[in-house]
């Protein structure tokens, strides 16, 4: 694999960034089993991982961790996230509150979530710390303090964001400078074939800021894999137990997703490419793509996905990409990850009237 810079970070990593979300209850239970797999991609060449404190409320990490004993460690650019509710259940109902400081960007949840992360994966430093989700509760100076002193310790070399749009970007950025602060140098967003939004401001604005970009789910969340056609049966898929709504299909945005989907499998097929290597090609094609976040469940996951680092698509094939999904669009808003209160709490948008 050809490596490329990690932003202005100096550090050089894989075109594909290992996810781990599915290691663990979210997706493979048996460690040994996950653990086969993070090997097979540190042997092709992928020597990048991305997982997250809150993924199977720790399990994740500590998978990771165990797969890098024995020496791996050191060859490995390894990023974590915090942010998202940790201390609940992983079968526990979707919405369950817990403990309300285990969660945010807070510096006393930040310094302590840090060293939690740290055992876990069994390690003395992270790599790239990321700021999972933006915190309308925290002040940006708080969490970019704590974290320039979690990097002066030496408990973590760099930090990003992850999923905060591109206004915040901007605001982090200004603080960084004005407070003297150290900055945010990856964003991880959503991108797909799908899922385009960010191609009208996050890109460019981490283009701007010398930010090395990381989008997740480059398959959007299965629908790139090749299973969603018209008239045929859904895939089984664990995500469509865990957040249905994502694959209802009586939905108008799920119909028309199902189409594009369509669509694009049929320009793949013309093309004589897998429906997979054409969505990961395309992620990686942008000018300011880093490494989209690949995540398998399993080996044979894995394996199909490997081969996109092989594919460069034509002008003339992202032409007809951008007649199926115009560029910066995305097809469901749900499908962005991160929903400002304002666009979730009618009381925010709405003048008050006696």
């Amino acid at each position: 694999m050809e490596y490329r810079r990690l932003g202005r970070t100096g550090i050089q990593v894989s075109p594909l960034c290992l996810g781990a979300m599915m290691f663990g209850g979210w997706g493979e239970p048996d460690h040994d089993t996950s653990i086969t797999t993070i090997h097979a991609a540190l042997d092709a060449g992928i020597n990048f991982i991305d997982t997250a404190d809150v993924y199977s409320q720790g399990e994740s990490e500590i998978i990771v961790g165990k797969a890098l004993a024995g020496g791996k460690r050191d060859d490995v650019v390894l990023a974590t996230k915090v942010n998202i509710q940790m201390g609940v259940l992983v079968d526990a109902p979707a919405g369950t509150r817990g403990d309300p400081n285990k969660r945010g960007n807070s510096r006393r949840w930040i310094v302590r979530e840090v060293e939690d992360s740290l055992r876990r994966l069994n390690t003395d430093w992270i790599d790239l710390y990321q700021i999972h989700r933006p915190d309308p509760d925290t002040d940006i100076e708080e969490t970019l303090g704590a974290l320039t002193e979690l990097q002066q310790q030496g408990k973590i070399r760099a930090f990003g964001s992850s999923t905060f749009p591109a206004h915040q970007i901007v605001h982090a950025q200004w603080v960084s400078e004005k407070r003297g602060l150290g900055r945010f140098v990856t964003e991880q967003p959503p991108y797909s074939l799908l899922v385009r939004g960010i191609e009208a401001d996050v890109l460019p604005v981490a283009q701007e800021y010398g930010m090395g970009v990381l989008p997740w789910s480059p398959l959007a969340g299965g629908w790139l894999s090749g299973g969603y056609r018209k008239d045929r049966e859904l895939p089984e898929s664990r995500r469509r137990t865990r957040i249905p709504g994502r694959y209802d299909m009586a939905t108008p945005e799920n119909q028309r997703k199902l189409d594009a989907a369509d669509a694009l499998w049929r320009l793949a097929d013309d093309a004589g490419l897998p429906l997979i290597h054409l969505a990961l090609a395309f992620v990686m094609q942008h000018p300011a793509v880093t490494a989209p976040i690949i995540g398998p469940r399993t080996l044979a996951h894995l394996e199909s996905q490997l081969g996109a680092t092989e594919v460069v698509l034509s002008s003339d094939i992202l032409d007809k990409i951008d007649e199926i999904v115009p560029p910066g669009t995305a097809i469901s808003r749900s499908d962005q990850g991160y929903q400002p209160p304002s666009l979730t709490d009618p009381f925010l948008r709405r003048r008050r009237t006696a």
